[in-house]
């Protein structure tokens, strides 16, 4: 990782754009142009997978498999698999700021079916597939039968599909479902190819730009998820595959019934058997579409907070030991040194820090946490950063700075502004991001919202909650050239552009 670095913090759904969602077409390439325009180097992004119910992408069908919903349906047309007319006039959103996930859901759904259909009569469509599967197979089949199968059991979980059989992953119920659902699953495979093709085009384009995505892995799976219908050995799960302990926090300052996240948790010992292959295979999988990659939730590597499923709260749960730094050694054997950053947040006690301290990856700094101590003693402000770090305002899991700020108390708010040198009538959120690019973090994360000056309403997660999130959708008209020309001035002024960039400006 180069030193004294910058990006944005911006979910691809959150882009702008006609389509009802944030998507790999001309929004996504303009977004890149105005990352290199800014002078910053970095893109982060959040999970690209698949979402299912509360729209989280911490919660996926799949560790491996893309969203369809990003993908851009101008791009299929223009590769034509489609035609405008199947698309141009359908409402996929009132509301432009906001993406309807109900609404995406129904309305994508057809349309998409056609630009399968017109791929697969395409001249060289039955080629592609084949070449796609091949290059795939570790999951693609996998994936596309789980999810054919889950629509036929009416979308709901694995958990609850009628056929047993079918759940075990008997031999002769599998060689039934794939015949009768091959369309459906030949479905699945074509837009997955659609998903990493369009994300391989666009990344590439990035690159080319100098910029760099940071991606982010979620710990966990879903207890609907592929992984656990295919390799429940690796999770403890009972023998119809429901989870037996799901994940969470113990109650804290921010929650005093603690979170319950429902995923399965890992067996840690069947993964120790196998060397962590999987979590290899995860890794390297997710280098093969990111640069960086941001792994959430890393205190649960040293040890994890293991709730009995059916527990009504987070009280019940037990502090249970990690794999450690057995597990980052596995991979650093097979896949050498990576750019990996540890989201270090939470309850961190010395175990917690040793393990990041024994992977030497960089960790996480949030101004907002440190913002709230009026005494200035607490090691979330930037005075006690190290420059192994990547610092940030918030994160898509924290209140915007404008919301943040509006919820402080009279002393707090004071203390704030005496402490970020904030002068009359500077926005909170430019003394807010001047303060984290003068920090001494090696990177420094600006949110888009906080560029952009938005208010609460565009916060983008409230955690332990469902509904209302994963919504936010920026305006092309929000970007302003004197917001571009901030960003710009921060990023000069506290030494933060890329290296060919200032061997320019000598």
């Amino acid at each position: 990782m180069k030193k004294r670095l910058s990006g944005v913090l911006m979910s691809v759904t959150s882009l702008p754009g006609n389509q009802g969602i944030g998507t790999f077409g001309q929004a996504a390439y303009q977004f890149v142009d105005f990352l290199k325009e800014t002078k910053q180097t970095y893109w982060q992004i959040l999970p690209l997978t698949t979402t299912s119910y509360g729209d989280s992408p911490y919660q996926s069908f799949s560790a491996i498999a893309g969203n369809p919903h990003l993908i851009d349906l101008d791009l299929l047309a223009q590769a034509g698999y489609l035609d405008r007319a199947a698309y141009e006039n359908i409402n996929f959103g009132d509301n432009p700021e906001e993406v309807d996930y109900a609404r995406i859901y129904e309305a994508r759904r057809p349309v998409l079916e056609q630009a399968v259909s017109g791929f697969l009569a395409s001249e060289n469509g039955q080629a592609l597939l084949a070449s796609f599967e091949q290059a795939e197979q570790s999951w693609l089949s996998d994936f596309a039968e789980f999810m054919a199968i889950k629509e036929h059991f009416g979308n709901r979980a694995l958990q609850e599909w009628d056929d047993l059989a079918i759940v075990e992953r008997q031999p002769e119920a599998l060689e039934t479902y794939r015949q009768r659902l091959a369309d459906q699953i030949t479905y699945f495979k074509v837009t997955q190819y659609f998903f990493f093709q369009q994300w391989t085009a666009l990344k590439s384009y990035a690159n080319e730009q100098g910029i760099q995505i940071i991606g982010d892995m979620p710990i966990y799976v879903s207890a609907d998820s592929v992984e656990v219908w295919t390799m429940p050995e690796l999770f403890k799960v009972s023998a119809d595959k429901k989870p037996i302990f799901i994940a969470g926090c113990p109650p804290d300052d921010f929650s005093d019934v603690g979170q319950l996240w429902g995923n399965p948790i890992y067996a840690w010992d069947k993964h120790a058997e196998t060397d962590f292959a999987w979590w290899v295979y995860r890794i390297k999988e997710s280098f093969k579409i990111y640069d960086l990659l941001r792994i959430d939730h890393f205190k649960g590597f040293s040890d994890y907070w293991e709730i009995p499923e059916g527990s009504e709260t987070a009280k019940p749960g037990q502090w249970v030991s990690g794999p450690g730094v057995a597990l980052f050694d596995a991979v650093k054997r097979e896949l050498g040194d990576l750019p990996i950053i540890a989201e270090n947040l939470g309850y961190i006690d010395e175990k917690a820090e040793k393990l990041l301290a024994d992977t030497a990856f960089p960790g996480m700094k949030i101004m907002e946490f440190g913002l709230f101590d009026t005494t200035g003693q607490s090691f979330d402000l930037p005075h006690f950063y190290t420059s192994n770090t990547i610092a940030y305002t918030g994160t898509h899991d924290n209140e915007v700075v404008n919301g943040w700020y509006d919820n402080l108390s009279e002393e707090q708010q004071h203390f704030v502004d005496k402490y970020l040198h904030r002068i009359a009538d500077e926005p909170i959120t430019q003394a807010m991001l001047r303060t984290l690019y003068a920090t001494v973090s090696d990177v420094a994360i600006a949110c888009m919202q906080d560029v952009l000056d938005k208010g609460a309403e565009s916060r983008t997660n409230t955690p332990n909650t469902v509904g209302g999130n994963w919504q936010w959708r920026m305006l092309a008209e929000d970007l302003t050239p004197e917001r571009k020309a901030f960003l710009t001035d921060i990023t000069e002024l506290y030494a933060r552009t890329p290296d060919e960039q200032r061997k320019d400006d000598m």
